[in-house]
């Protein structure tokens, strides 16, 4: 079938290359439906699409919503209008961020100085998903009794664009990450200016590519031949 551009004009065959973005439900649902487990460390980062999400789900879908006014609506009655995106990550189940608040784990991780954010809380199982915007400081079990524990939950971590990322390892929340999440590595995540300005001077560039593996990048430089 020969595809069409917008305009009318014959591409000559050709068909797009990107296919369409399905709804976010449904590429929660699938992740959700999957009969083998997935270790919680590997939806961690599943908005950023140059991290390790990129081979279990679509990344763009999640990001999508991450940018949405849904979400900034909710988080600038928290952050005010300056904000950043460092995370997010889906429980299949509720219950299981739930295990993970009250294990006091929640801003555990976050390399964050001085330590502030929000969390905005989505349910995306939803034909219309709804987000909530609690305070860092706030989380707690309790703030999660509206929330069905079988249900899908989407949690978006934020920082205020006036505290810095520290992307230093050995910072301790990054040494704790590492010790109880071995999966995880957020020293080189990319950071998405999602509102307002950056005002404490943040690597706004790192994590915008592919790492390079290890025999690529220690490769030695090949030698000129004679003449």
């Amino acid at each position: 079938m020969t595809a069409v551009a917008p305009d009318g004009l014959d591409l000559a065959g050709r068909v797009p290359l990107t296919p369409a973005r399905a709804p976010l439900r449904e590429v929660v649902a699938r992740i959700a439906a999957r009969k083998e487990a997935i270790r919680q460390e590997r939806l961690s980062g599943i908005h950023n699409p140059w991290g390790h999400c990129i081979g279990l789900t679509d990344p763009w879908a999640f990001l999508d919503l991450c940018e949405s006014d849904l979400v900034l609506d909710a988080a600038r009655g928290v952050l005010g209008p300056d904000i950043i995106l460092w995370d997010s990550e889906l429980f299949a189940q509720a219950s299981r961020y739930r295990a993970f608040v009250r294990q006091g784990r929640e801003g555990r991780y976050w390399p964050v100085s001085p330590l502030a954010g929000a969390l905005v809380l989505v349910r995306p199982g939803r034909d219309e998903p709804t987000a909530a915007a609690i305070p860092l400081e706030e989380m707690r079990p309790e703030a999660l009794a509206a929330f069905d524990d079988a249900e899908p939950l989407y949690v978006i971590r934020l920082m205020p664009a006036t505290s810095r990322f520290e992307r230093d390892p050995a910072h301790p929340a990054h040494r704790a990450c590492m010790e109880e999440q071995v999966l995880v590595n957020y020293s080189n995540r990319p950071l998405w200016l999602l509102s307002g300005a950056d005002r404490a001077g943040n690597d706004l560039v790192s994590g915008f590519a592919p790492a390079v593996p290890v025999w690529a990048s220690g490769a030695p430089p090949a030698e000129k031949e004679e003449t």
